[in-house]
């Protein structure tokens, strides 16, 4: 939805730096990979908005086809401005409920609901405070910002 961490926001797209693969932990395709809420590492996914952004882990990177699986949690509610992603993409609320909108609809997920967005299919969403999200995309994790990421003024804001 998504500086990060690893990643770099140049105002359009956010991609995976050569460290993204390999982060400490990271395994082949083959093997099992199990790890603790408590014990994940969260970078700043906007770290303009200092303590208020957004928090993103990255929890597994295929090697080969860089299909990646990652978390989002929200410390403060914000409107994540439209954007775009190049591969498939899955939201899994976890936490919080929040209202997703692409294609001229709005729809809201709650713990345990699922959405799906084609690939490069312009959509927003508004999360709330204390929210954390499963995504997953089937290629490479970037985000394509339509009119630019979210700032102070999208803290807070409801749909």
């Amino acid at each position: 939805m998504a500086a990060l961490g690893s990643f770099a926001l140049n105002g359009r797209s956010a991609e995976p730096s050569a460290t993204v693969a390999s982060t400490p932990g990271e395994t082949s395709a083959n093997e099992p990979i199990f790890k603790k809420l408590s014990e994940l590492k969260w970078d700043k996914i906007l770290p303009d908005l200092g303590e208020s952004s957004p928090e993103i882990c990255i929890l597994h990177v295929d090697p080969k086809t860089q299909a990646t699986n990652l978390l989002i949690r929200t410390p403060k509610a914000i409107h994540v401005r439209k954007h775009w992603h190049t591969a498939n993409e899955t939201h899994t609320m976890i936490k919080g409920t929040a209202t997703l909108a692409c294609d001229g609809k709005r729809a809201e997920i709650g713990p345990g609901g699922f959405n799906f967005m084609p690939a490069k299919m312009v959509h927003e969403a508004w999360l709330p405070a204390g929210s954390l999200t499963f995504i997953t995309v089937d290629g490479a994790w970037d985000i394509n910002w339509v009119e630019g990421p979210p700032t102070e003024a999208d803290l807070s804001r409801t749909h």
